[in-house]
C-alpha cells in the first residue's frame, strides 16, 4: 500500500470517529453539534491542505527519478517559492547539472578514445571477459589480412591465424617479437584494463618491417662496402703485380716456361673472380631505384623461361606454362624483374637437382605471378630466415640470391612471400 493511500485512509477514519463521537456527545445540544462539525469539516481541509503539501515533492521526486532512469539529465525544476520545496528543487537540479556535465565529459572521452584507437598506426584487438574480441581497429584488420564481421564476437583460440595463435601465448604485460613468411615482422603486446571489476584484454600489433630491413641493409652495407674496399685493394696491386711478371717471362723466356705463364695466368683469373665475388655483395648495396616502365609480365616471363631452358635441361627440368594468350601489363623495371625471376628459377632448380617441374602461373583477377617447383620445398627450421642477408642452405652459397630479390621487390612495392604448405610444392608468390 503507498504512503498517501494509507494518509488518506487514516484521515478519513479519524474524522469518521470525530464525528460519531461528537454525535454522540453533542446529541442533547444542536448548537454544540454543529460547531463540532464545523471544526471537523475545517480539520478536513486543513488535513488535505498538509496532504497536497507533503506529496506534491513526492510528485517531484518521482518525476526526477524516471528522467534519470531515461537518463535525459535535461529535466530541471523552477522554484515555487515555498522554502521546503525550493531547498528540494534545489538539490535535484545541482544534482541534474552534476550528472549532465559528467555524462557529457564521458561521451567526449569515449569518442576521443574511440577515434585514437581507429586511427591508430598501432593494431589495437580490444578482448572482453571471456577472450571474445569485441573490437579490431583498421590497422590489425589490414596487418591480419581480415574482415570486421569476421574477427569480431569469435573466440581468439578458434581462429587460426599465426598472430592471434601467438598472442595466445602471451600473457598480460608480456611482448613478442615473430616474423612470418621470413619477411613481415610483428611485435606483439599484451596487456589488461579493469572494466566495472572484471579484467579485459587487449593487444597491440605493430609492423616493424621496415624498420628491421633499414637497420639490416645499412649493417650489412656498411660490412660489405668495407669488405669490398679491403679486397679491391689488395687485388688492384696483386694482379699489376701478376701482370708484369707474366709480362717479363714472355720477355725472356718467350712460351718456354708455359707451366709459370699457365699458374700466373690462374692467379690473375681468381683474383677476378673473387673481385667479381665482391661486386655481387656490393651490387646488394648499390642498388638503383627502378624506372618504372609498363612491360608485359606475360612476355618476360616466356623470355626469361627461354633464357633459362637449356640450362634447365641438363638436369631433365621442364618448364610449364599457365599464362594467358592476351598482354598482362605491370609498371615496373624489367631488367630487375628479369634479375628476381632468373634467381627465383635457379632456385627452384636447385631445390629440384634433377627430373622435375618448374610451372608459372599468371592470375589476373588477383594480379599475381606464382612460380611453383617440385622441388624437396623449405624446413620449417629454416623458413623464417630465407630472406635474411648471407643465409643459404647450399654448402657453398652466399645468401645474396633471395637477399636481392628481396631488395628489388620491396623497392617495387611488390608483395611476395616463400613457403612450402605442408605436403605441396615451393611457390613464390608475387603480388603487383
Amino acid at each position: 500500500m503507498k504512503l498517501r493511500t494509507k494518509y488518506l485512509l487514516f484521515v478519513i477514519l479519524l474524522h469518521l470517529v470525530t464525528l460519531v463521537l461528537s454525535f454522540f456527545i453533542f446529541k442533547e445540544s444542536k448548537l454544540l453539534f454543529i460547531a463540532s462539525e464545523v471544526i471537523v469539516i475545517f480539520s478536513l481541509w486543513v488535513s488535505w491542505s498538509l496532504y497536497r503539501e507533503l506529496i506534491k515533492p513526492l510528485k517531484f521526486l518521482l518525476q526526477g527519478v524516471d528522467a534519470i532512469k531515461e537518463r535525459d539529465f535535461n529535466v530541471r525544476f523552477v522554484p515555487t517559492g515555498k522554502y521546503e520545496m525550493d531547498l528540494l528543487i534545489d538539490v535535484y537540479n545541482q544534482m541534474i547539472d552534476q550528472l549532465r556535465t559528467e555524462r557529457t565529459k564521458q561521451e567526449q572521452q569515449h569518442l576521443f578514445l574511440e577515434k585514437l584507437i581507429y586511427t591508430s598506426p598501432t593494431g589495437i584487438i580490444i578482448l572482453d571477459y571471456d577472450d571474445i574480441i569485441r573490437q579490431v581497429n583498421p590497422t590489425a584488420l589490414q596487418l591480419l589480412g581480415g574482415e570486421e564481421k569476421m574477427l569480431t564476437g569469435q573466440l581468439i583460440s578458434d581462429l587460426d591465424h599465426p598472430v592471434l595463435q601467438q598472442i595466445i601465448k602471451l600473457k598480460s604485460g608480456e611482448s613478442v617479437t615473430i616474423t612470418l613468411n621470413g619477411i613481415n615482422t610483428y611485435k606483439l603486446q599484451k596487456s589488461h584494463f579493469i572494466d566495472r571489476g572484471f579484467s579485459r584484454h587487449f593487444i597491440m600489433i605493430e609492423e616493424l618491417t621496415a624498420e628491421i630491413l633499414a637497420a639490416e641493409k645499412k649493417a650489412y652495407g656498411k660490412v660489405i662496402r668495407m669488405m669490398a674496399h679491403e679486397v679491391n685493394n689488395t687485388i688492384g696491386p696483386v694482379n699489376s703485380i701478376l701482370q708484369a711478371v707474366l709480362k717479363s717471362q714472355e720477355q725472356v723466356a718467350g712460351n718456354d716456361d708455359q707451366l709459370l705463364q699457365n699458374t700466373l695466368q690462374v692467379a690473375i683469373d681468381r683474383n677476378y673472380n673473387l673481385n667479381s665475388f665482391m661486386r655481387n655483395f656490393a651490387d646488394v648495396v648499390r642498388l638503383p631505384e627502378p624506372v618504372r616502365r609498363e612491360i608485359d609480365l606475360r612476355r618476360l616471363v616466356l623470355h626469361v623461361g627461354q633464357l633459362m631452358e637449356m640450362k634447365a635441361g641438363e638436369k631433365e627440368i621442364h618448364f610449364e606454362f599457365e599464362v594467358p594468350e592476351w598482354p598482362f601489363f605491370i609498371y615496373a623495371d624489367q631488367q630487375q624483374m628479369e634479375q628476381v625471376l632468373i634467381n627465383i628459377i635457379r632456385n627452384g632448380m636447385e631445390a629440384i637437382t634433377h627430373n622435375g617441374s618448374i610451372l608459372f602461373t599468371i592470375n589476373q583477377q588477383h594480379k599475381e605471378l606464382v612460380i611453383t617447383d617440385s622441388g624437396h620445398g623449405i624446413a620449417a627450421s629454416v623458413a623464417d630466415q630465407l630472406f635474411s642477408p648471407f643465409f643459404s642452405t647450399k654448402k657453398d652459397g652466399q645468401g645474396i640470391g633471395l637477399t636481392l630479390v628481396k631488395e628489388i621487390l620491396l623497392n617495387h612495392g611488390f608483395e611476395f612471400s616463400l613457403k612450402t604448405p605442408a605436403g605441396g610444392n615451393t611457390a613464390f608468390i608475387i603480388r603487383f
